[in-house]
């Protein structure tokens, strides 16, 4: 299909769907997720995904935090074109558009992938105090030849409008998206997520601007500025990611003065395979950085 994604439609399976609004921000009508109370958290989902990646955890940090959590533009049911195309930094100005319509000012941000990128990029620019975590960093280059053929390969694809008909159509086959998602995450998610990426894979649409997001970002510059961001930062990486070598992972962390690392099992969905364990960790953060109150002595 090349229509996008309806949310009367393939909306109906979304989880925590009774938390959902839709709202005009930066030239852009939003799907956004909102729920819990306390401080603002912010959570942004990676490449090819949406907010339901962060469907397991979001019940758990509604314990704490009051949860921002958006598709990113291009993605989902989240619609509309960004001016100038969605590099890295028309994504950071349409986030703070987004957050300025919602009266809203995170005290933390999670990213997921791509959306670690998105999560510096903001944090740098309104606080250096901003705590950050960051879940299977997408923030360097891939290391080797992949660092050359990544982007030109995205940017070919994009110009040829029948390829995201043609991956899509392919994701479609019975068992295809679930392959895939395993072939290139080296994840296992759960039956909810999985039904929201066959959704998503099979919509040529949303494919569509993934590919157009991954041709216009420039990570090798973005990597250049990783020694200037001063924000306090966790890194989390999966130990059987497929899609972010360890090595670079490990890396990107040395670069960044201010940054933790910490390695847990799974692949490149480790928030999907483990969010409670991953939501410990942000509500660690939460509290070593007096944003949440101490943990209660038993």
């Amino acid at each position: 299909m090349s229509s996008a994604l309806a949310w009367e439609r393939e909306g109906k399976l979304w989880p925590h769907r009774e938390a959902s609004q839709f709202v005009t921000a930066g030239g852009l009508d939003w799907h956004v997720q909102r729920m819990g109370s306390g401080p603002e958290l912010l959570l942004l989902h990676g490449t090819g995904a949406s907010c339901h990646s962060w469907q397991g955890m979001m019940p758990l940090l509604a314990e704490h935090f009051s949860l921002i959590v958006p598709d990113l533009p291009g993605h989902a049911f989240t619609v509309g074109r960004l001016r100038g195309g969605p590099s890295l930094a028309n994504m950071t100005r349409a986030i703070g558009a987004l957050l300025a319509e919602l009266g809203a000012t995170p005290a933390a941000i999670a990213g997921h992938s791509a959306g670690v990128a998105i999560a510096l990029d903001h944090a740098r620019q309104t606080d250096p105090a901003l705590p950050v975590i960051g879940v299977a960093p997408a923030i360097t280059p891939f290391p080797g030849l992949a660092a050359k053929l990544f982007p030109a390969m995205a940017k070919l694809l994009f110009v040829n409008p029948l390829v995201p008909r043609i991956f899509a159509a392919s994701t479609r086959f019975p068992g295809e998206a679930k392959r895939f998602v395993f072939r290139s995450t080296g994840s296992h998610t759960g039956a909810v997520e999985l039904a929201c990426y066959e959704a998503l894979l099979g919509n040529a649409r949303h494919c569509e601007g993934a590919l157009e997001m991954m041709a216009n970002w420039d990570l090798e510059a973005f990597a250049e500025s990783l020694p200037d961001i001063a924000n306090p930062l966790l890194l989390v990486h999966g130990n059987k990611d497929k899609a972010v070598p360890y090595t670079a992972a490990e890396a990107a962390a040395e670069c960044i003065p201010n940054c933790i690392f910490a390695t847990i099992h799974g692949g490149h969905l480790c928030h999907e395979e483990q969010p409670e364990l991953v939501s410990r960790l942000l509500v660690g953060q939460g509290r070593k950085h007096g944003i949440l109150p101490p943990k209660e002595s038993a």
